[in-house]
């Protein structure tokens, strides 16, 4: 039987958005290829907002979000269909956004993923990051080379997600997911747990406390592989976050520990394409080399830039060059690759006179 939020669902998938925003006082909303519009005039009221939200939820999270304003959960609306869904209260009542999930897991060559990154996937041991701001297809990339793993390799993989977004059917791999907190309690508690279920990959979901990447670190470094995400945009960034959460006096034994176990790192931005609707991703790739290791030692990351650019034999890509290559290419608007660029000089001279003169005022 149809719940009531269902045809939201189906409107979102005819769209081809990425996300459906139902928030109390303000009419339903989705996100297509970056930009938010709504799709009907009615203003839901708070018993709206009941109707949809309550079917679909684990009458125990419900409680959980009525006392506490917050619940994360996965809902499966066909077998076509899945979504991952964020219940929150915000000021006018309550809100959620639910983000459409493929059930149909897409290759790293249909995401245009450089190919270079399939050398994490044989890789034995160590620590591969996995990063980018919210909604910049992380789950997804890493997805891609789950499934890589799982079509070409004999491992044991665990994932560990809150909650888990792509399901993967066991190939030549055995692929355990487990979902916090209905499967483990927490992200910490599934890594630790791994250790003890001869577990060759282990996937962790978000690094996003002192706990988590201790045991991440430890964890590469006595003989797993790793793959961890991060909210940061680029690798240096990404760097400095891991070593910033420990307290400052263990940040000597941090970067020691980072240094010998890090294998390398991919950031990711969707960029918004201007030759056809639509988006794509951007990636910044870095591989562990012994300068890397010496540079994260001292804590000079800021030599990272000239590394990777330096690097580009050995597969790495700074996230610059790679706008650049979009923009070249037509793909992407000399705009959108100027806000999302690093280095923003370099691509000014590109903007139409009017957004020049808005960058040169601060304003873009």
């Amino acid at each position: 039987m149809d719940n009531k939020i269902d045809k939201y669902f189906r409107t979102l998938v005819e769209m081809g958005g990425s996300d459906l925003h139902l928030s109390e006082g303000q009419p339903p909303k989705v996100r297509v290829h970056g930009d938010i519009s709504p799709i009907e005039d009615h203003i839901l009221t708070h018993e709206d907002m009941v109707e949809l939200m309550q079917p679909i939820i684990n009458p125990k999270l419900w409680e959980q979000y009525v006392n506490e304003g917050d619940a994360d959960f996965a809902y499966e609306m066909d077998e076509h269909s899945r979504f991952r869904c964020n219940y929150m209260k915000q000021q006018r009542g309550y809100c959620c956004v639910f983000r459409l999930i493929p059930t149909d897991i897409m290759t790293l060559e249909q995401l245009n993923i450089p190919s270079v990154v399939k050398r994490f996937a044989e890789m034995r041991a160590g620590l591969v990051l996995v990063t980018g701001p919210t909604g910049s297809g992380k789950s997804t990339t890493l997805a891609a080379l789950i499934d890589y793993i799982n079509t070409n390799f004999n491992r044991h993989v665990v994932t560990i997600e809150e909650p888990i977004e792509f399901v993967h059917k066991s190939k030549k791999s055995i692929i355990t997911q487990r979902e916090v907190p209905s499967n483990c309690p927490s992200f910490a508690d599934g890594l630790r747990a791994s250790l003890r279920e001869d577990s060759d990959i282990v996937l962790v979901g978000e690094m996003r406390d002192l706990e988590t990447i201790s045991l991440a670190l430890t964890a590469a470094e006595t003989g797993l592989l790793v793959f961890g995400t991060l909210h940061t945009n680029n690798a240096r960034k990404t760097i400095d976050r891991i070593i910033d959460v420990f307290p400052a006096e263990q940040q000597a034994q941090a970067r020691t520990m980072l240094a010998g176990s890090l294998r390398g790192v991919v950031a990711q931005l969707l960029m918004k394409r201007c030759d056809k609707p639509g988006r794509c991703a951007v990636n910044e790739i870095l591989f562990a080399t012994p300068a890397v290791g010496a540079i994260i030692r001292e804590g000079a990351t800021q030599k990272l830039a000239d590394v990777i650019i330096g690097g580009k034999q050995l597969g790495m890509q700074f996230m610059d060059d790679a706008i650049w290559q979009k923009l070249q290419q037509g793909i992407v608007s000399p705009r959108e690759a100027y806000m999302k660029a690093i280095d923003k000089g370099r691509f000014k001279n590109f903007l139409p006179k009017e957004f020049q003169n808005m960058a040169n005022a601060g304003g873009a």
